[in-house]
């Protein structure tokens, strides 16, 4: 097919409608696609549920564990580290 053949758009126009027939194997594959489509969908969604749960028994752990007691261990040991040096050690 050359640019100067008078039967080339004709030939051009069937070949881009033998294209744009859908076949048998085009509507497979097409089938193909949206099952694996759908079932990353699926996934994704009851991963974000779990997501969330998580995020929910996290957040409720931090808002009822004990508060801290008044002298933590790290204070005590600065606390013992100025007695026996003195103030501004």
């Amino acid at each position: 097919m050359t640019a100067h053949d008078p039967g080339s758009d004709a030939d051009l126009e069937a070949m881009f409608v033998r294209a744009r027939t859908l076949g048998r194997e085009d509507l497979t594959a097409a089938d193909r696609f949206l099952a694996g489509h759908r079932a990353r969908a699926r996934r994704r969604r009851a991963g974000g549920l779990s997501v969330l749960l998580a995020a929910a028994a996290v957040a409720s752990v931090i808002a009822l564990r004990p508060s801290a007691p008044a002298d933590l261990p790290s204070s005590a040991a600065y606390a013992a580290y100025q007695g026996a040096l003195g103030t501004g050690w």
